[in-house]
């Protein structure tokens, strides 16, 4: 995490620098330097390790990448550079790209696993900066670090503890809603959902800042595994399903950000936490369960369980009119078919916020991808028995039809976005390990930014 970063101001020189800044360069080396170049048949690509001929060692480094501008130009440095302690040498916004996507590149989830010393660090000398980054390195770890947790050391009352822990560290204000509690507290159907499972399910709820600020809401999903229930998802699907409280990693790692840079709103974040497990009293398939809202819902599918724990706390999190309210799950795999896995879908109906968004998301690279509410599909969650099902019974628009679900439970005069987001790299990227990862964080972070500070 943040350890392959230091606030020093001594380290082996390091410079980045774009390919088509080679030639230039190298014309201001000396003699002995454009030799040893020319020996090595260095064109101007990837790290330059440049000898002290006198004493034998590293005098510096240079690392040519295609654009210095790309966040994970430098993803993968971390691993390309010789043991030591490197100082940046560009301007800020370089070094604040560099140092981001260095100390994400360098994570590793080494909690099962022998760990290794850090022997490649990058010394930061401005401390705003090294702050800065610190603390989004620290946010998109904390994701990282609680999806790639086995969901047997990842259940309901384990994210309540990191939860509570996080709360105490920033002085906020913790509480939950345990097992039978839910029902007398009309949290329907989160107990439903999570009733089979000897991980009792809970709502979790933290509350932080100035009661008199703005009001943001976050609601991430926290199913901790996802055996799909009655309607049991094969070997295949359920493999990865320690990702399915993905929604719930997203929103903490997001208010550590918040509550780091100490944005001056009032914060409330809830996590409706359980296991979809198989018992003999599970949830089954044609159940009909009436939600928090009133709403009744006929079970057309036990797999489908995620939108059913989120309209809960989504109606309880309305009924104190956030000023912005933002939810995350990793809700469908129809999302994934759409857009892939590295590009998250976002639902909402408010223009404003839509455009604030997509701004923010290019500011600050973490692309993000507008889906439409299309309403004409709401009528593929019609019921004959219930005010509506919780899926369509059919393959097609399931992300948008998920999304038009969850609307029902948000009145139209909140300022509502949904993330549908993978949470996990199938595939190792510069900077972006196989595993765990946050999709949209830094860009709601930097929207909320934009919006309030």
């Amino acid at each position: 995490m943040t350890q392959a970063l230091v606030n020093k101001s001594e380290g082996i020189p390091l410079s980045i620098k774009s390919s088509s800044e080679f030639d230039a360069w190298q014309e201001k080396q000396s003699d002995v330097i454009k030799n040893w170049l020319k020996s090595l048949s260095f064109e101007g690509r990837g790290v330059l390790l440049v000898p002290n001929f006198e004493s034998g060692t590293l005098s510096e480094a240079v690392f040519f990448c295609n654009d210095t501008n790309e966040l994970w130009s430098c993803g993968d440095l971390a691993s390309q550079l010789p043991a030591g302690t490197y100082l940046l040498n560009n301007d800020a916004n370089t070094n604040k790209l560099v140092a981001t996507s260095f100390a994400l590149g360098a994570y590793d989830f080494t909690p099962y696993k022998e760990s290794k010393p850090v022997s490649v660090k990058l010394a930061i000398a401005d401390k705003a900066l090294f702050d800065e980054v610190t603390t989004y390195v620290k946010g998109v770890s904390i994701v990282r670090d609680l999806v790639n947790m086995p969901a047997g050391d990842m259940m309901p009352q384990h994210l309540a503890e990191i939860m509570s822990d996080m709360a105490d560290e920033f002085s906020g204000e913790f509480s939950q809603i345990v097992g039978d509690e839910l029902l007398e507290q009309n949290y329907p159907t989160i107990h439903a959902v999570g009733r089979a499972s000897a991980n009792k399910p809970r709502l979790l709820d933290l509350r932080w800042g100035d009661k008199n600020a703005p009001k943001v809401t976050l609601v991430g999903k926290g199913v901790c595994f996802d055996s799909g229930g009655l309607d049991l998802k094969p070997a295949s699907g359920m493999r990865l399903m320690k990702k399915d409280m993905g929604g719930a990693a997203h929103v903490l790692g997001l208010a550590h950000m918040i509550m780091a840079f100490n944005l001056p709103i009032n914060l409330r974040v809830m996590i409706p936490a359980v296991e979809n497990a198989v018992s003999d009293n599970a949830l089954r398939p044609g159940d009909v369960i009436k939600t928090r809202k009133g709403i009744t819902v006929e079970i057309d599918n036990t797999d489908a369980e995620g939108r059913l724990v989120l309209c809960d706390a989504l109606a309880e999190a309305v009924t104190e009119k956030p000023d912005t309210l933002i939810d995350f799950a990793t809700l469908t795999g129809a999302c994934r078919i759409a857009l892939g896995t590295e590009l998250p879908g976002f639902f909402s109906d408010d223009k404003s916020l839509v455009e604030g968004l997509e701004l923010a998301a290019d500011d600050v690279q973490d692309p993000v991808w507008h889906l439409p509410l299309h309403k004409a599909y709401k009528d593929l969650l019609n019921s004959t028995v219930a005010d509506m099902t919780n899926c369509a019974s059919g393959p097609f628009g399931g992300a948008i039809t998920a999304a038009l679900y969850l609307q029902e439970f948000v009145e139209q005069d909140i300022s509502w976005v949904h993330f549908d987001v993978m949470a996990w790299n199938i595939r190792k990227l510069p900077g972006r390990p196989v595993g765990g990862e946050a999709f949209g964080v830094r860009a709601v972070l930097k929207y909320l930014q934009n919006k309030y500070s």
